[in-house]
């Protein structure tokens, strides 16, 4: 049985887990925002086209953008949450943007560096993918090397999570993005980023 904010009654142990999608979206921003970081935006999305394996399903999505006052803007932090007929699921990402990538280090160095620094800062056992994308302009003759890459350490919300409450995944998403800023001191991060006087 669910109250109309989407979370469970009670049930046995007292937990009330997430179940839809505005209820979870209230306990990240509300863990997120504990951790310093503001609202920046915020984009729901609703699909029912679907064919294959899901036809019939429908999907809402929320996209949540967070920033900090106190730090530049080539960093934030990107939520993504789902709610389907199978049940919750989201990420929460820091996002930054890096040097050109002609300024890198061949790109397998930079990452395997970069993997080490989310190895020794980020919470155990949770799986934290790293991302590295490039956006390359084709229309210029040295696009390669002056396309802006960036990295994206992702933290999977795992279900035990959503199954233990709002307040779980709230202290999940501050938690996480403690563990986030601790990047922002490894020198590996440091030598990806934007240099200081580009950082808007």
């Amino acid at each position: 049985m669910t109250d109309p904010s989407g979370s469970s009654l009670s049930e046995p142990g007292g937990v009330a887990p997430l179940l839809t999608l505005e209820p979870l979206i209230e306990a990240i921003r509300e863990g997120v925002e504990a951790a310093g970081w503001s609202l920046s935006g915020l984009q729901k999305t609703t699909s029912h086209e679907f064919e294959g394996r899901w036809a019939g399903d429908s999907s809402r999505s929320a996209y949540l953008f967070f920033h900090r006052a106190d730090l530049p803007g080539d960093l934030s932090i990107d939520v993504y949450l789902d709610e389907t007929g199978r049940g919750l699921s989201g990420n929460l990402a820091l996002v930054v943007d890096g040097r050109d990538l002609g300024e890198l280090e061949p790109v397998s160095d930079r990452m395997e560096a970069l993997a080490g620094a989310a190895r020794a800062r980020l919470l155990e056992g949770y799986p934290i993918p790293v991302t590295f994308r490039a956006r390359v302009d084709p229309r210029e003759p040295d696009g390669v090397d002056r396309a802006q890459a960036e990295v994206r350490f992702k933290l999977r919300i795992p279900r035990a999570a959503l199954k233990a409450g709002s307040d779980a995944v709230s202290s999940l998403a501050s938690t996480a993005v403690a563990a986030f800023e601790s990047l922002l001191l490894d020198p590996a991060l440091e030598a990806f980023r934007l240099p200081p006087d580009e950082r808007d």
